[in-house]
């Protein structure tokens, strides 16, 4: 029978073996997730769907939101943060972020005992007070969740209106009621899992229910934990923006795009040997590990040395250049015509034509040394995905190097943006940094021309010597696979929106 008390015991009480033929229905905010806010994430997806000027009226709102969600209702103050958020926004911009952002930050604040027994039940339903556009695609995707009751936003033509519809927000008595009118007169819920008292009308529906402690800390279940690991994801800020940060925020971005300004002028105005110097004053840290070669010298014939960069951002290149004290030009698939013009160094843009692309990488080789990104494409987390072979076949001259980053504030990447303003966020950080690590010259036995290795062959042990000194993973995802997942096209053109089914595509190394 339904349970009815006034209070429940907590959730660690509950036992979860055997409940793979069982029904749990979980809170999100406070329950699912450690923390019992959910400001940081419309102001996620203020900012990385609406801008600076959306996220500072979303934060001049929230003391509002605060003030009507103690002293008036839960309701009132949940509704003043959707429209904050959400008016005047476009439903696929809502959407975009939704698949592509709020995944990562999500993911990184799992309750590890609400895990432990939601992840153990068969059916799993969550019911949130917070918008269902903007926490179904991770429930369902990353989490397993086979029904999400939230609340719904209006629209008009495609444009969130920032009023809730159909039953409002779902708190307190609309959450039982959404409950029973999905399940109908046939509700079975086995296990009900909340985290305050308005979430006891749902839970008295329910034959078994546990609260998560107010005020509980605990440690948050690891990535490494979830069904599937997050590989790609976009946005532009790199931790989650408390109204504190927010405000930090606000605050540093016109400073930092000045600073940004600066560091980029230095770079693509001083001579490369001055640029490591230059870096160093105006706080971008570069350290370089490992042996450099010494440049080809053309007077005996010598071809250049291709270097093969594992890919973090656009500027790897220019780092890599840094680290030599002299500018090596690189080979780009797509490139803002921005980037090209502030770039110190020459960039050359492939044609995707494999023979076309062959004779112009062998021409560049024979005038110096040159640099190579073989994944085609960025990748934040530690993978590598995977490498083109191409590049194997032109020379047998080849230094793998190691590049990782550090940024604290702004991600110097994007795949929905505009790619222009890379190297402005980048450079936006308050003190970013860049590790460039020479490896060994690769062998002249493992290479194809005097080794007789196959390009694949050649391609695959290089993204596992990168992967070994990065302590990362190999993949086999590539460029296409991460702008279907994250921008709905292939990264060249517009195409029609799709959904990356994950292949468990991930290999030892």
């Amino acid at each position: 029978m339904p349970m009815a008390p006034d209070s429940y015991p907590p959730v660690d009480r509950c036992e979860s073996i055997g409940r793979d033929k069982h029904t749990v229905v979980a809170d999100m905010d406070g329950t699912l997730l450690c923390g019992r806010s959910s400001f940081p994430y419309f102001a996620l997806v203020a900012f990385e769907g609406g801008g600076i000027l959306r996220l500072f009226f979303l934060l001049i709102a929230s003391p509002l939101a605060g003030f009507l969600y103690y002293f008036v209702s839960e309701s009132a103050g949940i509704q003043v943060l959707i429209f904050a958020t959400f008016a005047g926004m476009r439903i696929s911009d809502i959407e975009s972020v939704a698949r592509a952002v709020l995944p990562k930050f999500y993911s990184e604040d799992l309750q590890p005992e609400t895990w432990r027994v939601f992840s153990s039940c068969g059916r799993r339903c969550v019911l949130t007070a917070n918008p269902r556009i903007m926490v179904e695609p991770f429930l369902k995707e990353y989490l397993g969740a086979d029904l999400v009751l939230g609340t719904e936003v209006g629209s008009y033509k495609g444009i969130a209106t920032g009023l809730v519809s159909g039953r409002g927000v779902l708190v307190g008595k609309h959450k039982a009621d959404a409950l029973r009118k999905t399940f109908g007169d046939g509700l079975v819920v086995d296990v009900g899992l909340g985290d305050r008292k308005t979430d006891h009308p749902f839970l008295k529906l329910c034959k078994e229910g546990y609260m998560v402690p107010a005020n509980q800390k605990v440690k948050p279940v690891g990535v490494d934990k979830l069904p599937k690991p997050i590989i790609f994801h976009d946005g532009r800020l790199v931790q989650k923006p408390t109204p504190l940060k927010s405000l930090l925020l606000i605050l540093w971005i016109p400073i930092g795009f000045i600073l940004a300004c600066l560091r980029i002028a230095a770079g693509s105005l001083l001579p490369m040997p001055l640029v490591y110097y230059a870096f160093w004053a105006l706080g971008v840290r570069v350290t370089i590990k490992g042996t450099p070669p010494p440049p080809a010298m053309k007077s005996t014939g010598q071809t250049g040395v291709l270097f093969v960069c594992s890919h973090r951002t656009l500027l790897d290149p220019i780092f890599l250049s840094t680290a030599l004290g002299r500018p090596i030009p690189a080979v780009t698939y797509s490139l803002s015509r921005l980037s090209e013009i502030i770039s110190p160094i020459k960039t050359v843009r492939l044609n995707r034509d494999r023979i076309k692309d062959a004779n112009m990488i062998k021409k560049l080789l024979e005038e110096g040394d040159l640099v190579i990104c073989p994944e085609g494409t960025t990748c934040r987390e530690p993978f590598l995905l995977r490498f083109s072979a191409l590049f194997a076949e032109l020379t047998d001259e080849l230094v793998p190097v190691a590049m990782t980053n550090k940024m604290s504030m702004f991600h110097g990447t994007t795949a929905r943006g505009w790619k222009g303003m890379d190297p402005f966020y980048f450079f936006m950080n308050p003190s970013p940094g860049y590790e460039v690590s020479f490896l060994n010259k690769l062998p002249v036995e493992l290479t194809c021309g005097s080794g007789g290795k196959s390009s694949h062959e050649v391609a695959n042990y290089i993204q596992r010597m990168l992967a070994a000194a990065l302590s990362y993973e190999c993949t086999g995802f590539t460029r296409k696979d991460k702008y279907r997942a994250l921008a709905g096209n292939d990264g060249i053109v517009e195409e029609k929106k799709t959904t990356l089914k994950h292949k468990k595509l991930i290999m030892g190394c």
